[in-house]
């Protein structure tokens, strides 16, 4: 049900990428929000409880209509972790395994970075 494997493990490695082009830093620590949908609020409930089981923090479901008026229900499963590929790569394993496995809809991950976790350098824009 979640998308492609392949597809999200290169996501999460661009997305790594792109971060640290930005002047994100790789040793600390970042809210991952991991992304989770499906019409049906009963598989979504199954998949929030087996990733509570595994570690994750799950945000109570949103619910909203997409472009055709149906309706969905999301929510994000939260951790901290360092922008590590292999970190991100496993969690991204481990999400798809327990969407698929609950029938519900994967698309990723995304972080917001903060203007105080990046260097004092990048925020000067080159004045000395």
């Amino acid at each position: 049900m979640s998308r492609d494997l392949n597809d999200l493990l290169t996501q999460s490695e661009e997305t790594v990428q792109a971060l640290i082009a930005d002047g994100a830093e790789t040793e600390l620590l970042y809210e991952i929000e991991h992304h989770l949908a499906s019409q049906d609020f009963t598989k979504l409930e199954k998949a929030a409880v087996e990733l509570v089981k595994q570690g994750y923090h799950v945000d109570d479901a949103d619910e909203f209509e997409d472009e055709r008026g149906k309706r969905w229900f999301a929510f994000m499963a939260v951790t901290d972790a360092e922008l590590d590929n292999d970190i991100l790569n496993r969690q991204v394993r481990e999400i798809a395994a327990i969407a698929d496995e609950c029938e519900v809809e994967y698309d990723g991950w995304g972080t917001l970075i903060e203007d105080d976790e990046l260097d004092d350098e990048d925020l000067d824009d080159g004045e000395e």
